[in-house]
């Protein structure tokens, strides 16, 4: 139960049988029930579900940042929060965590002397999420897109092979999510890993595959063109209501 293991590539990210759980007796509550994926390198996978469903336990899960109950996380073959991946993977929040009384150039260059990154990787960064013209400015003075653009250049430096976004488009306008979505392709097609979350189910068309989580547990894992055939569903929220309106409630 909960098994979306993918049989191609080689994973980047290994999820083997998660349980995670709050509190204790009475008070626990169990959030992800005995979950079990694969997220192959290279590519991108769009983490969708409603608000609620689980998809940032995972995500802190991944990064390390969550207690896990039971079973296991591997990142890069390491177990999640290894001290040696903190160089290898890259995390950003749903809310921006970037200074915004400081320049961006300065801001990414913070960031890439946490890393041990040097001045070069922080232009490269700059330069990934097409920010050189906003080099100078104050994070305070830019749009919601440029300042997303700011935190993703942040998260980029030191060139890490694993990237985790919660969220990262949210509030912002088709063209920038468009735009956005474009840089993500790049980054996947260097090499880079990534997982990102969502709730708008449109965002599936952009990613290679689609994990559908609901009420802590993973609904499917596969391609969305897959998916939509499997359901007989024209787009990705469509497939996702046949799921839950099976008789098995969708898990696989």
């Amino acid at each position: 139960m909960g098994d979306t293991r993918t049989a191609h590539a080689t994973p980047a990210i290994e999820i083997d049988s998660l349980v995670v759980a709050r509190g204790k007796g009475k008070a626990r509550k169990e959030i992800l029930h005995g979950v079990t994926a694969d997220i192959p390198t290279g590519s991108i996978t769009g983490l969708l579900g409603p608000s609620g469903c689980g998809k940032t336990t995972l995500i802190r899960t991944i990064v390390g940042a969550q207690k896990i109950t039971s079973g296991a996380v591997r990142v890069l073959g390491q177990a999640a929060g290894s001290p040696s991946l903190r160089s290898q993977l890259a995390y950003t929040s749903q809310q921006l965590s970037i200074y915004p009384d400081i320049t961006v150039a300065e801001n990414v260059e913070y960031f890439a002397a946490l890393v041990g990154a040097d001045s070069a990787s922080a232009q490269q960064a700059l330069d990934t999420v097409d920010l050189e013209d906003y080099a100078d400015r104050l994070v305070s003075t830019l749009s919601g897109g440029q300042a997303s653009r700011t935190s993703l250049a942040c998260a980029l430096v030191g060139n890490p092979q694993v990237l985790v976004l919660d969220e990262p488009t949210v509030g912002l306008d088709p063209l920038t999510r468009q735009s956005l979505w474009a840089t993500f392709r790049q980054l996947a097609k260097s090499g880079v890993t990534l997982l990102i979350s969502s709730h708008v189910m449109d965002e599936a068309r952009y990613c290679d595959s689609v994990l559908l989580m609901r009420e802590g547990h993973f609904l499917a894992h596969e391609p969305l063109a897959a998916l939509q055939e499997r359901t007989s569903t024209a787009n990705a929220e469509d497939a996702f209501l046949a799921l839950i309106g099976s008789d098995d409630g969708g898990e696989v």
